[in-house]
């Protein structure tokens, strides 16, 4: 009988008991639990089957699935009597915080209320025991309550909240006579909340106690398993947890564990008839990369394209990226042209720490390469180790086309609310209209300009260059098939703001140009007349053309234009 194609499905019984289309990923349990590790946080990015991988554990190793064998039967964690003997041994806790999700602390403290009650909810036996105390029992029946109607009754209170976990671990174990396994699925997600939505000081105060009280003094856990998407730093939320092991993209344990291998996905594509399509599927979707293994594939887009049968960006369409996207934009001139290289199919080397402390995101601009990392935006294609120190210096790159897709929607939707009025800018520059480019830079200006203003103020200084360099990647974006892109390169004798080198020198439609730009300066210049002069000056007393003679242009196949800002007014000139 052959497999279902199921979108979504992330719990393991169904999908199993429905025939659903799996790859065994069950060698999971037998390397995590010969690994003896007591409390293990695996990240990996969204959509790479953590949540199906966490429901397996528990109904490998949960002593409610007894009953469940015949899930595991034909998978290899089955091959050995040593793994089949734990099959539902033990007391489980399982809880997700996928959908903790908030725009306020109250919201969010709530979704962890709610999470903590469904674990809970699954063990309401426990109210038939007369070994209960009052307090245990008041404790099911407080959260059951508040669950049902959240912000109506009685507030729970914190310690209650931090502390249900471990207490629910000292009735299992007192029930059972064993120690307990917790299963906790995206632990992360209602922080990268609470730092978008600014409540993170709160929040994190919250949830440092919950995981202390839940992972450090709970004397009844056996062990632990996290699966996240970010490596959140220990000081942040595990203080003094001292038993953590912490897996990363780049770290070697499980490698394989999350996502399909190559030969996995070759395998599906010939199972489906579909063996021809394999180069075309490897072009898109191929790339990932976790410790030494560099064939790694999301496994959301490449069930979708087993269902659908159509090259398409599935797996950069589930997320806003709300966080990545504000941090680019407000980002350093320097981040942004490190982005440029990005876009064009380049290497970067940078140094950061994969460890994420979110209130530093904003101060420590190298922090946005380990989220992009942890994200899967970015892949690792190697790291090195320099000095005496070690530090680690990551060699970085797009992951796919179907990332590259992603980034060039979010450089596009800088312009949303201008994008018409970006389209036809692009068209006049192409076309040495003048005034049809100062008419829409005008109008893109006036719509963004701000948005690009880290200060928030209108009249931020920083505001000019950090809204030319988003600008540039914009052009990127759209413009990547015709022209080679640059910004702040050296030229001449000096640095050029943008260049734009065509691909095929001799296209009259799509001339050379360099662009630079200069914010007014009233104590030297009457007018944006003289600034835009000046502007077109420097183009020439520096000789950036040197580049592009270099590369067989003539000087009539070249524009130059020179770009005034004052406030959000922007003048062009430009001289061929």
């Amino acid at each position: 009988m052959n497999q279902v194609i199921s979108i979504g499905k992330q719990d393991f019984s169904s999908l199993r008991e429905n025939n659903c289309f799996y790859i065994d990923k069950s060698d999971l349990i037998r390397e995590w639990w010969d690994s003896q590790d007591e409390i293990t946080l695996i990240t990996r990015p969204r959509r790479f089957g953590k949540t199906l991988n966490m429901s397996m554990l528990n109904y490998f190793f949960s002593n409610l699935y007894t009953d469940k064998k015949a899930l595991f039967e034909d998978l290899s964690i089955w091959k050995e009597e040593k793994y089949r003997n734990l099959q539902g041994i033990y007391p489980v806790i399982f809880i997700s915080f996928a959908s903790v999700k908030g725009n306020t602390y109250q919201d969010t403290r709530d979704g962890v209320i709610m999470a903590i009650n469904e674990a809970y909810s699954e063990h309401r036996y426990l109210l038939e025991w007369k070994g209960l105390t009052e307090g245990e029992r008041k404790c099911f029946e407080e959260l059951d309550n508040y669950a049902k109607n959240p912000g109506i009754k009685e507030p729970v209170a914190n310690d209650t909240i931090c502390n249900a976990v471990k207490n629910l671990s000292n009735c299992l174990y007192r029930y059972y006579k064993k120690k307990i396994l917790i299963f906790l699925d995206e632990y992360d997600t209602p922080m990268q909340e609470s730092y978008l939505y600014e409540y993170w000081e709160e929040f994190i105060a919250f949830i440092r106690n919950f995981f202390n009280a839940t992972f450090k003094t709970n004397p009844y856990l056996e062990r632990a398993m996290m699966t996240g998407i970010t490596r959140v730093s220990k000081e942040s939320v595990f203080s003094d947890l001292n038993n953590l092991n912490v897996v990363t993209t780049t770290s070697r344990e499980y490698e394989t564990c999350f996502g399909f291998t190559e030969q996995e996905v070759f395998c599906a594509l010939e199972t489906m008839g579909m063996s021809e399509e394999k180069q075309l599927v490897k072009s898109w979707y191929d790339g990932f990369v976790f410790g030494s293994r560099k064939d790694i594939y999301n496994p959301w887009s490449i069930t979708n394209y087993l269902d659908k049968k159509q090259l398409r960006p599935y797996w950069a369409d589930t997320s806003s990226n709300g966080l990545i996207n504000r941090l680019i934009r407000r980002s350093s001139p320097e981040i942004k042209e490190l982005m440029e290289e990005l876009l064009q199919g380049r290497e970067i080397v940078v140094n950061f720490d994969e460890q994420i402390v979110f209130e530093q995101l904003e101060q420590d601009e190298n922090a946005i390469w380990s989220l992009m990392l942890a994200s899967g935006y970015l892949k690792a294609t190697e790291v090195e180790y320099r000095g005496i120190l070690r530090d680690p210096w990551y060699h970085l790159m797009i992951t796919n086309l179907e990332t590259t897709a992603m980034f060039s929607s979010l450089f596009k939707g800088w312009f949303y609310q201008s994008r018409s009025n970006y389209n036809q800018f692009v068209k006049a520059l192409l076309n040495s209209d003048l005034d049809a480019m100062n008419y829409y830079m005008n109008q893109i200006s006036m719509a963004t300009f701000s948005y690009f203003d880290m200060s928030g103020k209108e009249d931020g200084s920083g505001a000019p260059e950090r809204f030319y360099h988003g600008f540039v990647l914009g052009l990127i974006a759209d413009q990547t098939d015709q022209y080679e892109i640059c910004s702040n390169r050296e030229s001449g004798f000096g640095r050029y703001d943008v260049m734009m080198i065509p691909r095929k020198p001799g296209n009259r439609r799509c001339p050379a140009i360099i662009m630079e730009f200069k914010v007014h300066n009233s104590k030297k210049e009457e007018t944006l007349e003289e600034t835009v002069d000046h502007a077109l000056d420097q183009i020439e007393a520096m000789n950036y053309d040197a580049q592009l003679f270099a590369r067989g242009f003539e000087r009539k196949e070249i524009r130059h234009y020179g770009f005034a800002f004052e406030g959000k007014k922007v003048l062009i000139g430009m001289r061929e």
